[in-house]
């Protein structure tokens, strides 16, 4: 049994190695710098909180269809948008640094999201799901969804207040503080979706088109429930 699990993690790396091989050139090719300007989130009303906690549960399932502008807006401002001031967020954050980078993938494209102006930044149209869910250890479901969210963080950010020795426990806090209130906004919207943490780290940091300091942390697949 262990060594048929070993063979198909293999297979999986293997698979992994071959689309990112084949990704750079594409992403260098179809890299457009279009930013979009989401509209903007609603702040009221909505789904009692109460029921959106009773009604959360991971969904694997999706049906094939896009999330809309309004959709892919409140997500990404439940996640990380500023709520008041400069650039307080919706999650808490150890000393304000805001250490966490919130990208999409989409069948329209790879997104960072920018809170200051909510708005997001494509930087390439490939659909990079497929490969996203290869290197998450064959976890095809993440492909059928229709975005995923990728966490990353810049440690140094907190790590110039804290030091070294508190930065990893309170960017693995603020991240699940983030995850957890996209995962509740998606259930106020009717979608379905759960956290990802299994993947090859070295290979989905080559995969997708962050800076080298942004260090991907978790995934949170999300579509429409079938």
């Amino acid at each position: 049994m262990e060594h048929r699990r070993f063979l198909i993690v293999v297979l999986f790396l293997v698979e992994a190695t071959v689309l990112i091989a084949r990704e750079p050139a594409a992403v260098q090719a179809a890299n457009t710098g279009s930013r979009l300007t989401l509209s903007a989130p609603v702040r009221t009303g909505g789904m009692p909180l109460q029921e959106a906690l009773a009604r959360r549960a991971s969904v694997r399932e999706f049906a094939k269809r896009p999330l809309d502008t309004r959709e892919l807006s409140q997500l990404l401002w439940a996640a990380q948008g500023i709520t008041h001031g400069e650039n307080r967020r919706t999650a808490p954050s150890a000393g304000a640094r805001y250490p966490l980078e919130l990208y999409a993938a989409t069948a329209d494209g790879f997104f960072h999201y920018e809170p200051r102006g909510h708005v997001l930044q494509r930087l390439t149209e490939a659909d990079l799901r497929p490969a996203i869910s290869i290197i998450a250890v064959g976890q095809r479901w993440i492909a059928e969804a229709a975005a995923v969210f990728v966490f990353a963080a810049v440690s140094a950010r907190t790590a110039q207040r804290y030091g070294e020795a508190r930065t990893a426990r309170y960017v693995h806090i603020e991240i699940g503080h983030a995850a957890q209130n996209l995962l509740l906004q998606a259930v106020a919207l009717n979608l379905g979706g759960a956290p990802v943490g299994a993947f090859d780290d070295l290979q989905m940091q080559k995969a997708l088109p962050v800076p080298k300091d942004h260090t991907i942390y978790y995934l949170v697949p999300v579509g429409h429930l079938r």
